[in-house]
């Protein structure tokens, strides 16, 4: 409605109608190059051109939603030499840009630690950053706070 603020919700992929899912794919595709037009994405993808068109605004994936943003992120790390650089040394070459850290003192071998930091000069996607860090041997547990 014109003169409300929309409201944005995190929903699994799982639960979407096929159509939104289907005009995720399509922009993807299209962002990608591997369909050079409107019309090839929504042929490859199956879906009819007036589904794209009425969800293409409303609907992208968590990353593009993430992007220039402040992003918080609550870590258990496994109390052994390097752990936490080894986590700041991969935001950094991604070009995450580290604001606070913040780290509890070990207790029964897991320090818990909460890194926030902005996603504007980010090089790969937010997913694949929060997948490559839970990666990193010594890092037990990782979670999104949350985004500014």
């Amino acid at each position: 409605m014109p003169g409300q603020e929309s409201k944005l919700y995190l929903v699994r992929e799982e639960i979407l109608p096929e159509a939104i899912k289907k005009t995720t794919k399509a922009k993807e595709l299209l962002k990608r190059g591997e369909a050079r037009t409107v019309n090839e994405a929504v042929e490859k993808m199956e879906l009819s051109r007036s589904a794209y068109y009425k969800y293409k605004d409303y609907v992208f994936p968590f990353y593009e939603a993430s992007k220039e943003k402040i992003v918080s992120i609550s870590m258990m790390l496994e109390h052994k030499p390097g752990v936490l650089s080894q986590v700041l040394n991969l935001l950094a070459s991604e070009r995450g840009s580290i604001l606070t850290i913040n780290q509890g003192i070990p207790l029964q071998g897991v320090a818990n630690t909460s890194i926030s930091f902005e996603t504007r000069s980010l090089q790969i996607d937010l997913e694949l950053l929060l997948e490559k860090l839970q990666l990193i041997e010594g890092v037990k547990r990782l979670e999104l706070l949350g985004q500014e």
